[in-house]
């Protein structure tokens, strides 16, 4: 049985590849190092995270690169006998303008090391290659019109102006005429094309809606690469715009494959919704996440197994799935595959494993888009429990460290070691309430608790829109810290909304010394433990 999301917690923009018998899906990281996840598997139904390539400065520096900037959408395939990888690394969010340089990067394996970068073009984001049988190249992307604010006299045009596509070579670059093969249908904001040959017919799938509620997957096609395209006739393949009720929301961006078997199948972006702890409200605390549907093709167009456009939950495989389990790291001999750290590709200057121990350098604050010692891992699950120890000696109010949950600067909970004036060391609490631009914060304790020497087990369950952090010292029974906080602010939804950060949230260790003396804090373990959450 496949359960969808096949890759649960914070993988959006599926790029979908077959070699052979073995699947690949590439995700989007953003401001996450390293650059890009790429899952494998052999059934469809069970997949493991095999290659994080983007892992060195001339692949990948996102220092200054605002939230949820960085690594949008990124295209794995495999041709001439090596994987080729387009990502976009976008360095400004907000405003008229998208800065969004693209680049090419090739491997002979999927976890080998990956080439230097091959700059392409910075027209717009999404972009794509398709390695047509007759032997060319063709580099695609959606062209980004800053001009769509219609400010300052200017005539109002949509900002995702249509799908650009050039003939591209690895020795000659781009040439030839640069088209734009595709305005996308009335949904608009058009993005993310991918083009797959089937049957003489060049099928080009683009995501259409935006990426919250109205979200969909459209498909086109045409006899010639360049076009004219004909829109599908219902012309989108899958979408939940308008079905609330349905448990997968906002699905769209995916890509086509045909499977070993001839099965035809597609992948998209989804979340999972749930309320606030008054029942108000949609937030997806996963992010946006990766499903997966069996689709069938009548009179050459692709539709949904079942028909309609809303993609099943589960499917009927022969394979069966692996349970969730909690994930114990009593000591650390290295840093964990699922563990990742915000934008640096310095990262012996904020962590290092030194006797089993995970020593992080507390360098800027927690709130940083440059150099922030906090490392995470994705929130996988709509309810769990993590739980941490950590060694520290704060000599200021300036020096913290602890556990945090955590989506950007203006959205998380940290339960920090820090000291307090007249106090001494102490445990309190530190959040940020989606707060935009200013990111303020607040404390939800009253008063902080003096600690004991020694380490401090910090503890924090999440229950749907619910969160608790707990703590003690020694052989100590855990005890609650503070009030229960708001964990469905820790979501896309969450401050501005879906359309201003697009991400997911993470539960992991964080340090800062912001007095510039990099005061270190030793977490001698880890773990994460699902828990079930009732949607219903």
């Amino acid at each position: 049985m496949i359960t969808n999301p096949i890759l649960p917690g914070f993988n959006p923009d599926p790029s979908f590849c077959r070699v052979g018998a073995d699947y690949y899906i590439a995700t989007s990281t953003f401001e996450w190092y390293p650059g890009v996840q790429i899952h494998h598997s052999t059934d469809l139904v069970n997949w493991m995270l095999v290659s994080r390539p983007l892992r060195r400065a001339k692949q990948l520096d996102m220092r200054g690169n605002p939230d949820s900037c960085g690594i949008w959408a990124p295209c794995l395939s495999h041709a001439d006998g090596r994987f080729w990888l387009v990502y976009t690394d976008v360095k400004r969010l907000d405003g008229a303008f998208k800065d969004a340089p693209n680049y090419i990067v090739t491997c002979d394996t999927i976890d080998g090391d990956w080439s230097d970068p091959i700059y392409v073009n910075s027209s717009g984001f999404d972009p794509s290659l398709f390695h047509d049988d007759d032997g060319p190249k063709y580099f695609m992307n959606m062209q980004w019109n800053h001009r769509g604010s219609g400010t300052g006299g200017n005539p109002v045009h949509d900002s995702f102006d249509g799908i650009l596509l050039q003939e591209w070579s690895e020795k000659g670059g781009l040439t030839g005429p640069v088209r734009n093969i595709y305005p996308g249908t009335a949904r608009g904001l058009t993005e993310a094309p991918h083009i797959f040959k089937r049957n003489g017919w060049y099928y080009l799938t683009t995501a259409e809606g935006g990426t919250g509620y109205d979200h969909a997957v459209t498909l086109a096609r045409s006899r010639d690469i360049w076009g004219p395209y004909e829109d599908h006739p219902d012309l989108h393949v899958i979408s939940t715009a308008g079905a609330g009720d349905h448990p997968i929301q906002r699905t769209g961006h995916g890509q086509y494959v045909e499977a070993a078997d001839g099965t035809a199948w597609h992948t998209y972006l989804m979340g999972r919704p749930i309320a606030d702890a008054d029942g108000n409200g949609r937030y997806c605390p996963c992010g946006r996440e990766t499903g997966i549907a069996r689709c069938v093709w009548r009179d050459d167009w692709l539709y949904l197994e079942d028909g309609g456009l809303l993609p099943p939950e589960t499917i009927d495989m022969s394979a069966p799935p692996q349970a969730r389990q909690s994930v114990v790291h009593e000591g650390f001999a290295a840093l964990p595959a699922e563990f990742q750290w915000l934008r640096t590709p310095e990262p012996d200057r904020i962590f290092r494993i030194e006797d089993r121990a995970l020593v992080l350098t507390g360098r800027e604050s927690i709130g940083s888009w440059f150099e922030q010692a906090l490392v995470a891992r994705r929130q996988e699950d709509l309810a769990y429990r993590a739980e941490t120890t950590v060694a520290f000696a704060p000599q200021t109010y300036q020096q913290a460290a602890g556990l945090t949950t955590y989506y950007n600067r203006g959205k998380f909970h940290a339960a920090l070691v820090t000291h307090e004036p007249g106090l001494g060391r102490v445990l309190t609490l530190m959040s940020c309430m989606g707060d935009y631009p200013d990111g303020a914060l607040t404390f939800p304790m009253d008063r902080p608790i003096v600690l004991e020497d020694g380490a401090v087990h910090i503890f924090v369950q999440v229950i749907g829109p619910t969160q608790q952090f707990y703590w003690a010292q020694g052989d100590a029974d855990p005890q609650p810290l503070g009030p229960a906080l708001p964990a469905h602010i820790i979501s896309d939804e969450g401050g501005r909304g879906e359309h201003a950060s697009f991400t997911g949230a993470f539960v992991g260790m964080v340090a800062f010394d912001i007095t510039g003396q990099g005061q270190e804090a030793r977490f001698a373990r880890f773990a994460y433990h699902p828990e079930v959450f009732d949607r219903s």
